[in-house]
């Protein structure tokens, strides 16, 4: 058997592992015998050298075997699906779309993540609801699917611990956009499910990891690959990632905004991915024979309030007393007597007349991240209540100082220059200028298995 530093100086040289070189990295990463600065020289040379398929896909299937694989009762074959966001300002659709595919008889083992760099993410928004408990053991997410059909919870401690140990360091050493490091870590993960159906929001855009459509479709087709590959119908969405999803960025303002998507009040933009991405699945899976189907069935059990059931009974399976689930999904809510809200609100006004052309949805996720809403280092505590909400349209006609934007903050203040920078998000254009009058779509493309 190869030694370490063999194999860090194969990959340097731009050869290609075998199968079985590939399970030593990993297993020798899973059992602590491999050092930390051996690694990075690992992630670094994988960074540079690239990895082809057939190594991406071995890498992939080894770090799922690296810890435990779900199992789940026969009569569920066919029904256990889920969805993975490459990540996004104000991505909330996980909050709407897991309850909604749950209404629609699937199961939805929805193991997310902690947000770095811009906002929280999926499991920060949930723990801005009092009570809510990510944690749940192998044998709870059973239960919990058995009586409700989804949860949303933290990565087990049991499920893909090779990926534990090489996600922090991809951060810690620069090599966070390699393409093969970015499969492994998204497919192990669905892979250890054992998901029947998966289905990829791969984002493109100024705030997203992938800059251009063309960048995220080779991302796609890698992470759609690697699923296939590995037993599981795959399949992607392209969806745009310029300015926000949704009104609301921050946890519990977006909380608040799934809350009323779910109560038939969504925004047309966040509504577009979830009854794709809830299309594409049902597609996979058989349960429709096309698209508009699919849509048209996630939209119907959102509206009718099948959806919002799944989410009220979801949370008090996650720990949420029975009153405060019943009140958050109750028609007249008043949200802010049960979850927090920031001691100071600000509006900003715009600046002269015209159409709202664009809004830099980065540029509010880094003043955000400042103010308290996100994180830098794994652990850091995220404060719940920063946040903001867009009081206008991409499109939508105003006059000079009308309210364009809401901030929600605590102390100390956003500074002179955040408030700039805020103001610079917004770009105003000429009355007449047509085209901005279009309906704003997010999804640009599908890529679904043959």
């Amino acid at each position: 058997m190869q030694s370490i530093p063999d194999l860090i100086r194969k990959k340097r040289d731009g050869e290609t592992f075998c199968d079985e070189e590939i399970k030593t990295f990993v297993e020798a990463v899973t059992n602590k015998t491999m050092q930390e600065c051996q690694i990075g020289a690992m992630l670094m040379a994988i960074w540079q050298k690239g990895m082809v398929a057939t190594e991406t896909l071995t890498l992939t299937r080894e770090m799922m075997l690296s810890g435990e694989v779900m199992s789940w009762p026969k009569e569920w074959a066919g029904l256990v699906v889920d969805k993975h966001s490459t990540g996004g300002v104000g991505d909330k659709v996980s909050l709407v779309l897991a309850p909604a595919l749950a209404a629609c008889g699937f199961k939805v083992p929805m193991i997310s993540g902690r947000g770095l760099a811009h906002t929280g993410g999926t499991l920060d928004k949930l723990e801005s609801i009092p009570g809510y408990n990510i944690q749940q053991s192998a044998a709870q997410i059973l239960e919990i699917l058995a009586s409700v059909g989804c949860c949303i919870v933290g990565q087990t401690e049991m499920l893909v611990p090779a990926d534990r140990v090489l996600y922090a360091l991809r951060d810690a050493t620069s090599t966070v956009d390699s393409l093969p490091l970015i499969t492994g870590s998204i497919i192990s993960k669905k892979g250890a499910e054992s998901l029947s159906a998966l289905v990829l929001d791969v984002k493109f855009g100024r705030a997203a990891l992938c800059k251009d459509l063309q960048s995220a479709k080779q991302l796609a087709q890698l992470l759609v690959d690697a699923g296939n590959g590995l037993g599981m119908r795959t399949g992607a969405v392209l969806s745009c990632m310029d300015a926000t999803i949704g009104r609301c960025v921050g946890n519990s303002l977006e909380v608040i905004e799934s809350l009323e998507a779910l109560k038939g009040n969504g925004p047309d933009d966040l509504m577009e991915l979830v009854t794709t991405l809830g299309g594409v699945l049902l597609l996979m899976t058989g349960a429709v024979s096309d698209l508009s189907e699919g849509r048209k069935k996630i939209s119907d059990v959102v509206i009718g309030g099948a959806a919002l059931s799944k989410f009220q009974a979801m949370m008090e399976k996650q720990g949420v007393a029975k009153e405060t689930a019943r009140a958050l999904c109750s028609a007249h809510t008043d949200y802010y007597s049960i979850l927090r809200k920031s001691k100071h609100q600000m509006e900003l006004k715009t600046p002269a007349d015209g159409v709202v052309v664009d809004v830099d949805g980065l540029v509010l996720a880094e003043v955000l991240h400042k103010l308290g809403a996100g994180r830098s280092k794994a652990g850091e505590p995220v404060n719940h209540s920063v946040g903001a909400e867009l009081l206008v349209s991409l499109g939508q006609s105003v006059g000079k100082g009308v309210s364009w934007l809401q901030l929600h903050y605590e102390d100390p203040a956003p500074t002179p220059d955040q408030i700039n920078r805020l103001q610079n998000a917004l770009t105003l254009g000429k009355h007449e200028d047509a085209q901005t009058q279009q309906k704003h779509t997010l999804v640009k493309e599908l890529l679904l298995p043959d």
